[in-house]
């Protein structure tokens, strides 16, 4: 499993050459897919608008299921696709578990182990229930994708952009205690959202128009009850990568920030999805006046 991977240490490093913008006949388009486990569904509506508006993306960045959809997406999926894929899972739980069945022939501790301290193996899972549209390397992808990850020992940033697509996507999605690090050319990488949930900045010199999906929530809750253990780690997760957001954005912003209103559902609401989609049901007109706005304000003389 090697793929190129790069540490992004916060400051104290040197500047790196910027890749330079391809020309183009319209402002080039950088979409960032932010963390947030079963909020993150609300991406497939981007997706979709993105479709419908007849706009490819020329780069896509991509932290945790931002990255699972992101390198569908840029496989070559539509977002209708995507949506089918996705309701084809969650709409029932049998259908999740008959997938998973039909996929896989190994061994049921492969995927589940009670005796592992993280319980799931995240790129088995990926690999059993991911559309076989899903490019198998980056080199063979239709846009170009990074895929942010954690490096565990090192505490970076570290981007996968070459190598087989499935580690990588599996890495930037690996909670803690719940999924297994994923080990890469050597290096133990985690979930991308623990140092950058909405990888904007991995598209800053790349791109003229960098669009940005936060699909972390508002925070949510009575205020009063207990949570579980695991739903208490979850929430910790979510609480850190709120923080992280909040002060990138102090101090950078992309040009089009969204903020889908998707606070209300827990990471792992998979089985809402018919719910979250409706309670973001102006996120495809609201990317696509943002963009055509920003487009007009950025056109490209060819």
């Amino acid at each position: 499993m090697s793929g190129k991977m790069i540490d992004k240490k916060p400051k104290m490093t040197k500047k790196k050459k910027e890749t330079a913008k391809p020309k183009s006949a319209r402002p080039t388009i950088g979409l960032a897919l932010g963390g947030g486990g079963a909020r993150g569904l609300a991406h497939i509506l981007v997706l979709e608008a993105l479709d419908e508006f007849d706009v490819k993306p020329d780069l896509i960045s991509g932290t945790s299921i931002g990255a699972i959809l992101g390198a569908a997406y840029a496989s070559g999926m539509s977002g209708m696709q995507i949506r089918a894929h996705c309701e084809e899972l969650f709409l029932k739980k049998s259908n999740l578990v008959r997938k998973m069945m039909s996929k896989w022939h190994g061994s049921r501790t492969q995927i589940w182990n009670p005796f592992s301290p993280a319980i799931f193996n995240m790129e088995t899972i990926l690999g059993t229930l991911m559309s076989d549209g899903l490019a198998k390397d980056f080199e063979d992808l239709k846009i170009p994708f990074i895929a942010v990850t954690t490096n565990y020992h090192t505490q970076l940033q570290r981007d996968v952009t070459s190598g087989r697509l499935l580690p990588a996507i599996a890495a930037s999605a690996a909670l803690p205690a719940l999924l297994e690090p994923v080990v890469i050319d050597g290096h133990v990488l985690i979930d991308g959202g623990f140092v950058n949930p909405l990888p904007f900045e991995s598209l800053k010199g790349k791109t003229d128009i960098s669009l940005a999906i936060d699909v972390n929530g508002e925070p949510r809750g009575d205020g009063q009850s207990v949570p579980g253990s695991v739903e208490a780690l979850i929430g910790t997760s979510q609480i850190i990568m709120r923080s992280i957001v909040r002060e990138k954005l102090r101090d950078h912003q992309p040009d089009i920030l969204i903020s889908p209103p998707v606070g209300r559902f827990k990471v792992l609401d998979f089985f809402k999805m018919e719910e979250v989609l409706q309670r973001c049901d102006t996120l495809k007109d609201d990317v696509k006046r943002e963009l055509e706005a920003a487009m007009e304000s950025q056109k490209v003389d060819i």
